[in-house]
């Protein structure tokens, strides 16, 4: 059982009319999601497109000036200065080949760039994670500084995940904060996720234990480990996140199953500090960017998936428990350079 595959509707026997009815909601369904996406990356999507036409207005070939112009325009959205050099060395490749390259092109031509670049970058995304063996739970270990919405995305994921008839167990390993135990036992309730706690200052390890011997008794399909956000002790973060994964490995073998970093896209570059961070940490297998309806900071995900080779698996693009939505990079390019043109 891949992570994916949870989220997956099986139907079978199903009449041709029902599934042309089917067909057609899905069509709704797809075009209501997508323009949910655009509106959730608005204010991005408006600070880089402002800043790309005055970086060509008044010229008409592409030039040295405007490749300098656009490497301003990509490092000031938070693409990333090593993913915006990148970038503008395929640019000024297809320049030379194509010589007098009209600036009215430029915006294809960056979009094809991009969509290059995030495909190279996900190139091993099938192979990230590890399977689930069948009748033992998915173990997925969050991982992320406080503060970046790592409780939040635990509640709306396990939401989603009840919704999709699953049994989801949260463990509450972030045993620092009574704050967020308290935070994320108001998300479990909601979401009618089981939450095993203890009492704040208990070790970590434990929680994560007792969680999954409590989820492998009770048949639970997924489980939830919240971990603790400290990042001012490296060493201390680094041998705490390697106790919890030992101890889970001994309940159930080969968990966690995933480690998913959870980052705040509106803190522009500090997301790439933390991704490096957390890296260095523990073995990083999935990203989750988060907030980024409330930034202009969005072209953090094309810089941290070029830079890291992490894959994205969720993107936080509102407040609702749905708006934790499963990223799709075609769909992100899409909802940030609209429709392609066929």
């Amino acid at each position: 059982m891949g992570f994916f595959d949870i989220f997956k509707k099986k139907s079978t026997n199903v009449e041709p009319e029902e599934s042309a009815v089917a067909s057609v909601a899905s069509v709704e369904e797809q075009r209501a999601e997508q323009e949910e996406l655009q509106a959730g990356l608005e204010k991005t999507k408006a600070g880089f497109f402002s800043k790309l036409a005055r970086a060509v207005a008044g010229r008409s070939t592409v030039d040295a000036d405007v490749l300098d112009d656009l490497e301003e325009v990509l490092i000031t959205s938070d693409v990333g200065v090593e993913t915006t050099v990148k970038i503008i060395e395929r640019i000024e490749q297809r320049v030379a080949r194509d010589k007098y390259m009209n600036t009215s092109e430029l915006q294809q031509i960056l979009r094809d760039e991009i969509v290059s670049l995030m495909d190279e970058a996900h190139a091993t995304e099938g192979n990230f994670g590890l399977d689930a063996k069948e009748g033992e739970p998915y173990v997925v270990m969050v991982v992320g500084v406080n503060g970046a919405g790592k409780t939040t995305t635990i509640g709306k994921l396990a939401a989603q995940l009840k919704k999709a008839g699953k049994k989801v167990w949260i463990g509450a390993a972030d045993t620092f904060r009574a704050a967020a135990i308290d935070q994320l036992q108001v998300w479990a309730d909601r979401a009618g996720a089981t939450m095993i706690r203890q009492e704040m200052g208990s070790d970590p390890a434990s929680v994560a234990f007792d969680t999954l011997q409590s989820a492998k008794a009770n048949g639970a399909d997924v489980v939830l480990i919240d971990t603790a956000g400290r990042l001012h002790n490296k060493i201390g973060l680094m041998n705490e996140l390697t106790k919890i994964r030992n101890v889970m490995g001994k309940v159930i073998p080969d968990a966690p199953h995933e480690v998913m970093l959870v980052l705040d896209g509106s803190t522009g570059q500090n997301a790439f500090e933390q991704a490096r961070q957390f890296t260095q940490a523990t073995q990083v297998t999935s990203l989750a960017i988060t907030k980024l309806d409330g930034t202009a900071k969005g072209g953090v995900v094309i810089g941290i998936s070029d830079q890291f080779h992490i894959p994205v698996r969720y993107i936080g693009i509102g407040e609702g428990v749905d708006q934790l939505r499963i990223f799709d990079r075609r769909d992100f390019i899409n909802a940030l350079f609209g429709d392609e043109k066929n």
